[in-house]
């Protein structure tokens, strides 16, 4: 398993140069992104956007794009439609949002005619550097379903833990975690990670070892859950955090990068490639570092 994010590129560039298709490419931290991962020769893009931004502001950048196709569509929906169809022609293998809405893209990916969803849940892999923390975490659902069902988390592990497999962890730990520690009837998050625990215990989730409910404390810290009594192989190195819903899991992606200084990358799973969705407030290093994490496990 890998260490540090910076990692990723080196696991990227040990395969072979993946075709990125970018919807709505006509950004400036998004082609920033590309210029550099192109620099690390990591990445081939194609442009779908409006020619003469995507022109404009790549010679504003010093972004040499000459020897790449550009897609001239204005609409952004249809941008979106145009770059999923580039993957399901085999021609590119990664997908990126550029200057649309998380809404649009995702509309375009589950289309029926030309989407690539393959599972039943799409979900949101986020994964952080931190000094605070002796390992990379990951964390998930942070941008995809608002309230997960006990099924949708399921789905939502399962595209965690192959993140995690593709990037050297053969058997990720998992906190399902909440609130609190213990099973309360009352709060339906604690019922569905004791169910969910005990599923993996007899073998119907596999590929990973869950615990729960853990509240974050517990997960990350060995003295916190010792202090608590909870004896656990999960507690205190944890690899995967999986939220109640879109709200913990956002506050502490958001936390953990503007007020723990972390580094991070993110993608989008259970479709046929990895998407690169990040938000319009990450900084083009996080774009860079996810472009990478997509490009190292797809």
């Amino acid at each position: 398993m890998i260490t540090k994010i910076s990692q990723l590129v080196d696991m990227a560039k040990a395969k072979r140069k993946r075709k990125i298709a970018v919807a709505m490419a006509g950004d400036y931290d998004v082609l920033e992104a590309l210029k550099n991962a192109e620099e690390y020769d990591i990445i081939d893009p194609i442009f779908v956007g409006v020619q003469s931004k995507i022109e404009t502001i790549s010679k504003e950048i010093g972004y040499d794009i000459s020897k790449h196709e550009i897609i001239h569509v204005e609409d952004r929906f249809e941008a979106s439609l145009r770059a999923t169809q580039l993957i399901r022609d085999g021609e590119a293998d990664l997908l990126m949002k550029g200057l649309v809405s998380t809404g649009i893209l995702l509309k375009a990916v589950v289309n029926k005619e030309h989407g690539l969803r393959m599972g039943s849940i799409i979900s949101h892999v986020a994964i952080f550097e931190t000094p605070q923390y002796h390992k990379l975490l990951g964390i998930t659902d942070a941008a995809m379903n608002v309230a997960p069902t006990f099924e949708d988390k399921i789905s939502i592990i399962k595209n965690a833990v192959q993140v995690f497999h593709k990037l050297g962890e053969p058997n990720p730990k998992v906190a399902v975690c909440g609130a609190v520690e213990t099973v309360n009837q009352r709060m339906e998050s604690t019922m569905h990670a004791a169910t969910l625990s005990m599923m993996n215990k007899r073998d119907q989730i596999t590929g990973c070892l869950i615990d729960g409910p853990l509240a974050l404390d517990n997960a990350i810290s060995k003295k916190a859950a010792q202090v608590k009594n909870i004896h656990s192989d999960v507690a205190g190195d944890v690899d995967i955090v999986v939220a109640p819903d879109i709200n913990g899991a956002n506050f502490l992606y958001k936390s953990l990068i503007f007020l723990g200084a972390a580094n991070a990358a993110a993608v989008i799973m259970g479709a046929k490639v990895p998407i690169v969705l990040t938000s319009r407030a990450d900084s083009e290093k996080i774009k860079f570092n996810s472009i990478a994490l997509a490009a190292a496990i797809g």
